[in-house]
């Protein structure tokens, strides 16, 4: 019988060492062990327990060891982390299973030595009356970041650009999974039918709040084992995606290019909304994101989509000129660190980089959008740089270009004063990953700027 403990432990090291995506290790490891559903449960919660609050871990683990943190060996501290996690932060784990199962672990991963160190650290903590402290400094950065276990970078970025109280806000909001929605395919059901079906499959689902075609699921399990997921009636896409294509509103018989597509949810609620008539060109760089494209547009019975190897940034291969054009640009991903918290653990997370590559492919793609049409720029990171600062580079020097004024759903609130063509939504403002868009019109063909 497979060891919940080990396999956590094993999907944490394929993180650490080979940087897999949590998502993707996690969910094969579950696959490939056949693990129950409190097990699989169990796992989950030990790997994102301990991506999510590592720098807190780290930090307790500071206070009991006198050996410097850089030097334990990555499995040790593992085990460690997870020990913690399961000591002070996981309430249905007995203290005696917490500590006696992490020693254990490390026998049986031959860290003899290191057993004995793990002992003393675990029943230390549960020896100590606070187990910890946070840190109290007037480092406010550091501070926030220990508490939340995000990283100084972040936090400065944020505090920054977006204020005092949307940073507090937006890094409580980290904690936990965050919720699962789906996107009805309206080419083959409807909301209610479908929230038949998945009753009827051990699903729970409810309408979104304020998206239509949108539900939000639990007591999901694998979804890829759901019958009405392998018949194409839904997909998994959060709230902010599709409120994204909702506000690019493609219609049928229109041409709609999506420059940056894969794996392609985006792609296929535009040709969802197009009714399956018109063209949208889905493309990407690489061929087995290409693959992902077609195999999703296949099981939703999209017929619309034609994938298009092509590099956004040097538009290397043409296209025909177009309505819409969703330019959803490669960013720094701050906005998914609910799904992806091993991006909490990157050094230079802030990635200044990115906006020249981001306003190279804004620029390229403008050139395909049709007089009268019109293009959404977005990503999933909390960056000026990258959203909000882009677009008004992009507005001064296309004078051909306008921004269009957003209707946002009656359950959307702006965490902060932006432009009326352009939000930022955050987890604590509209219950979505943090995510920036911006729509734009070209009301002239003449643009003499680059």
């Amino acid at each position: 019988m497979s060891n919940p403990r080990n396999i956590a432990l094993t999907v944490l090291l394929k993180i650490e060492n080979d940087k897999a995506y949590s998502n993707i290790a996690l969910n094969n490891a579950i696959r490939e062990n056949r693990l129950s559903g409190v097990d699989s449960a169990f796992v989950s919660a030990l790997v994102y327990g301990v991506l999510e609050r590592q720098l807190t871990l780290d930090y307790i683990i500071k206070q009991y060891s006198k050996i410097p943190l850089r030097k334990i060996e990555i499995k040790t501290k593992m085990i460690l982390r997870m020990g913690i996690l399961q000591l002070l932060f996981m309430d249905k784990v007995p203290a005696s299973a917490a500590v006696n199962e992490s020693v254990n672990l490390a026998k049986r991963h031959k860290l003899q030595k290191s057993a004995g160190f793990i002992n003393g650290i675990l029943r230390s903590i549960t020896r100590t009356e606070p187990p910890y402290t946070l840190p109290d400094t007037e480092d406010k950065n550091y501070c926030l970041s220990v508490r939340y276990s995000v990283p100084q970078d972040i936090v400065r970025l944020w505090r920054k650009s977006y204020g005092e109280d949307n940073t507090e806000e937006l890094l409580s909001s980290l904690s936990g999974r965050p919720p699962l929605c789906a996107r009805v395919n309206t080419l083959k059901t409807t909301s209610d039918k479908l929230c038949e079906r998945l009753s009827e499959e051990g699903v729970t689902a409810q309408p979104h709040p304020y998206l239509p075609d949108a539900l939000l699921l639990s007591q999901t399990g694998s979804i890829e084992s759901i019958p009405s997921y392998r018949d194409g009636l839904f997909h998994i896409q959060d709230s902010s995606s599709q409120l994204c294509v909702s506000l690019l509103a493609p219609k049928p018989r229109e041409v709609m290019l999506d420059v940056c597509s894969a794996p392609g949810g985006k792609a296929v609620t535009a040709a969802q909304m197009m009714q399956n008539r018109g063209k949208v060109y889905a493309c990407d760089l690489y061929d087995h994101k290409l693959k992902l494209i077609r195999a999703n547009a296949a099981r939703l019975g999209v017929t619309n989509i034609v994938a298009v190897k092509r590099d956004a940034a040097k538009a290397d291969v043409a296209l025909p000129a177009a309505d819409k054009i969703l330019c959803d640009v490669p960013c720094s991903g701050l906005g998914v660190l609910r799904r992806k918290p091993e991006i909490r653990a990157k050094r230079d997370a802030v990635d200044n980089t990115l906006p020249d590559l981001q306003y190279k492919i804004l620029c390229q793609s403008a050139k395909l959008l049709a007089v009268g049409g019109r293009l959404l720029y977005s990503t999933c990171t909390l960056n000026p740089a990258e959203n909000n600062q882009n677009v008004l580079r992009f507005l001064e020097e296309h004078p051909a270009f306008r921004g269009v004024p957003l209707t946002l759903p009656d359950g959307v609130i702006r965490a902060f004063d932006e432009g009326p063509h352009e939000i930022t939504l955050m987890p604590h403002t509209a219950d979505t990953d943090g995510f920036y868009i911006a729509l734009l019109e070209r009301t002239a063909a003449d643009d003499t700027t680059n």
